[in-house]
């Protein structure tokens, strides 16, 4: 039986909640790929971070939601950096577990999702966040 979103906010006070990507079918993809153990980072650009109401902390919690806006898995964030999306390196792409796990991969689909996002450049800051796998629910 899995627990309710209410259950896991009293089980994790204070913890936040975040459907990863921007549509239900990603936010499903990432999702399995956190609950398989590939994706272990995430990114997103300075301005949309700075918008969010809850802001990851290192040592907190995000109730991880599919694109039914379920909860799935529990992640508890291990680090953030600030970065430019030209200074994201193999390594940090590979963290991110998404297509063939490359660069060149990373590179195109985080611009396709900054353009849809509004703004794209090269040079963008983004906030590049690490997190291991606490639960899945």
């Amino acid at each position: 039986m899995s627990m309710t979103q209410e259950q896991l906010q009293d089980k994790y006070p204070g913890a936040s909640t975040d459907a990863f990507g921007d549509s239900p079918e990603l936010a499903n993809e990432l999702a399995t790929l956190i609950i398989a153990g590939k994706k272990v980072a995430s990114c997103g650009s300075l301005q949309s971070w700075q918008d969010q109401e809850v802001l990851p902390q290192p040592g907190g919690y995000t109730l991880v939601l599919n694109g039914e806006k379920r909860p799935v898995c529990v992640i508890r964030t291990t680090g953030l950096f600030l970065t430019r999306f030209d200074r994201v390196t193999p390594e940090m792409a590979m963290l991110e577990g998404e297509g063939d796990l490359s660069l060149d991969h990373w590179r195109q689909e985080h611009q396709r999702y900054f353009e849809r996002e509004g703004y794209f450049h090269k040079e963008m800051e983004l906030i590049f966040e690490t997190f291991q796998l606490v639960e899945i629910v």
